[in-house]
């Protein structure tokens, strides 16, 4: 495709009907290199735009890349944030449904309920804190609609940071009740356990990344809203989902969070 038929809009409508029907995408910044990381966001934007036209409605925000490790294998020095939706919700007990996905992943999270209004700029993490209701364990099932997941940070950010489901956890506590940055996660595949993590992992601290995020938004005219869920980042590497796995995060103190695969 030549650059001349490339646009946000044009990548949002791709990436969106590659996620509809579960067909793989090569790299958009390999066929175009105007897919800066401004227009990366503006094709997220245009593609929550059009999820909300067809009747999902905005749950919260998503970051990606907040551990040093994955920012050095992406080639980039800070996080990046996207769009939780109600179609993105895995209810509690249900299988992740591998079949509408291309290659499921899944990665433990510490995520948030907000309390309050959160805008930036100049959010601190005690500031983002503050707003909190409180604290949940979680599991993202991620999905890039990229072939062999080969793609750059700029694909990456267009396509929603690779979204795809997540579950929250029965367990929540108070920020306050918590070290947030010593909140331990096992990550335990089929009885195995395959990794470990600690909230320092996300950012330096699950609340830094919060304040990312608020102050990130503000510079689009964004802000974090009252009662949206904020999935913080893999605290480890992503697993993959295979039929009948059975994958369980165990946080210190939020307790245990499980999927299986469908």
């Amino acid at each position: 495709m030549s650059d001349q038929l490339w646009s946000a809009a044009r990548v949002a409508d791709v990436l969106l009907r590659a996620e509809d029907t579960a067909t793989p995408q090569t790299s958009i910044l390999a066929e175009w290199d105007g897919l800066d990381l401004g227009t990366a966001y503006a094709a997220q934007d245009i593609a929550l735009r059009m999820r909300l036209a067809r009747g999902e409605r905005l749950t919260g925000v998503k970051l990606g890349v907040t551990s040093k490790a994955k920012q050095r294998q992406v080639g980039v020095d800070s996080p990046s944030t996207a769009w939780l939706t109600d179609r993105m919700i895995l209810p509690i007990g249900e299988p992740v449904p591998r079949e509408k996905m291309i290659h499921a992943r899944a990665e433990p999270e510490i995520a948030f309920v907000m309390g309050r209004r959160l805008e930036g700029p100049g959010v601190s993490a005690a500031t983002a804190l503050a707003a909190v209701e409180h604290v949940v364990g979680a599991i993202e099932i991620i999905d890039s609609r990229f072939s062999g997941y080969q793609f750059s940070m700029m694909d990456a950010v267009a396509d929603n940071n690779s979204s795809g489901r997540y579950v929250t956890g029965p367990v929540g506590r108070a920020p306050e009740d918590l070290d947030l940055a010593l909140e331990a996660c096992l990550l335990e595949v089929d009885g195995e356990v395959v990794d470990s993590a600690t909230g320092a992992a996300v950012h330096g601290h699950p609340a830094e990344a919060l304040a990312f995020a608020a102050n990130t938004l503000a510079e689009r005219g964004l802000a974090i809203e009252a009662g949206w869920v904020v999935l913080t980042g893999g605290m480890t590497d992503a697993v993959p989902v295979q039929p009948a796995a059975r994958i369980a995060a165990h946080f210190t103190t939020l307790g245990t969070v499980t999927v299986a695969g469908g």
